[in-house]
């Protein structure tokens, strides 16, 4: 008896932990993007790292060729950075590659790149932080030589050859040079050079942690994904406000980067007949925003904005209503329950919806079709009073 409660015991055990790894897959959350989005992005960060980690290499020379004190060269640890995103930009581009000719491959490999992305960027910023000073010493013991060459001829942000544009910028940790990095990424930003300006803002980031400036560097990001406008510029700055907020969930500017997270998923929005999965996230925040800011001065625009999302939403709502109410008068197929459930949804989550006369008049007409006189009168009273 008692054998047979420990196998029975036994038994409950290997079940539950062969279940387990399915119920933790179904309880995490899944991206609402598409593949080809995610992998977008991926590589946005990606080559936006890349740069980065070029950018700062060139700014130091070799100290050694001995082993064990090239594991503490600076260059050398953002070197082996650089070789990590190098490869994992060539995996996502390999499986965007498949993603692109529809061939098959390992969906979970999404997420374990995903993964890999988020850990080498914090690892990027780490080094980046860790090697700034060293960074100002080779910018200063080879400014020297550097004047020699001709002025003027200089190959833009990124070095090889000739004066670096922003060495002097990028390079050396001074009083007052965090304003003009910003003053100058602002205007690089404004110019339409995004990628550069967002170097410098990372600068700022990376070079002076305690900057004041530091808060607008990480929004002026967020605001040049945003400027530049495709997809996955969209996607990357929803998560730059998003995180920004995180950390500065009290700033001034705060209700200002709610309405870009919500007007990041606005521009995504398709037609009202299309997903309208950006158009509910915008819902969300836009009333949030409302919520955690009542008396912001953004109010009369984040009502407009609301009533722009909102009407989208209530069109997607009658289409859908209008499809069932003319299957079951013109093809005598299904009933009129679907077309009530999103006429009824629409009058009572959409009361500003510009259609609101047809709403209200197919809405009546159905409960007269189903016999409920009542219901029907109270919806064509409602047109009457309108």
């Amino acid at each position: 008896m008692h054998h047979r409660f420990i196998a029975h015991a036994t038994l409950c055990v290997a079940l539950f932990l062969s279940a387990l790894p399915t119920a933790l897959a179904q309880g995490k959350p899944q991206s609402d993007l598409s593949a080809l989005q995610r992998l977008d992005v991926m590589r946005s960060k990606l080559d936006s790292m890349r740069r980065s980690l070029n950018n700062a290499i060139s700014t130091l020379a070799p100290k050694t060729t001995d082993k064990k004190e090239a594991a503490d060269d600076p260059r050398q640890r953002l070197q082996g950075l650089e070789k990590e995103v190098g490869s994992i930009l060539s995996e996502v581009n390999d499986v965007r590659g498949k993603q692109e000719r529809s061939e098959r491959y390992d969906a979970t490999v999404l997420d374990r790149l995903e993964t890999s992305v988020v850990d080498i960027d914090t690892r990027v910023q780490a080094g980046l932080q860790a090697t700034a000073s060293a960074r100002t010493a080779g910018l200063a013991s080879g400014r020297a030589s550097s004047k020699k060459k001709k002025k003027g001829k200089f190959l833009g942000l990124f070095g090889g050859g000739g004066e670096d544009k922003y060495a002097d910028l990028t390079g050396e940790v001074a009083p007052g040079r965090d304003r003009v990095l910003f003053e100058e990424a602002a205007k690089q930003v404004r110019k339409g050079s995004h990628e550069t300006g967002r170097l410098l803002f990372t600068t700022i980031i990376n070079t002076y942690p305690d900057s004041p400036f530091l808060p607008l560097a990480k929004l002026a990001i967020a605001d040049s994904f945003y400027l530049e406008g495709t997809t996955s510029n969209l996607i990357q700055a929803a998560q730059a406000y998003q995180d920004w907020l995180t950390f500065f969930p009290t700033d001034p500017l705060a209700d200002d980067a709610m309405l870009k997270v919500a007007e990041s998923e606005m521009r995504q929005m398709g037609l009202s007949d299309r997903d309208i999965t950006h158009a509910r996230k915008a819902e969300q925040r836009l009333k949030v925003l409302l919520q955690q800011f009542p008396q912001t001065k953004l109010r009369p625009d984040v009502e407009q904005r609301l009533r722009e999302v909102q009407e989208n939403l209530a069109m997607h709502n009658l289409q859908i209503g209008n499809f069932y109410y003319k299957a079951k008068y013109e093809q005598q197929k299904g009933g009129l329950k679907g077309a009530q459930s999103r006429y009824r949804e629409i009058v009572e989550k959409y009361p500003n919806f510009s259609f609101m006369d047809e709403v209200l008049f197919r809405l009546a007409a159905t409960y007269q079709q189903e016999e409920e006189p009542d219901e029907a009168a109270k919806y064509y009273q409602q047109i009457l009073r309108n």
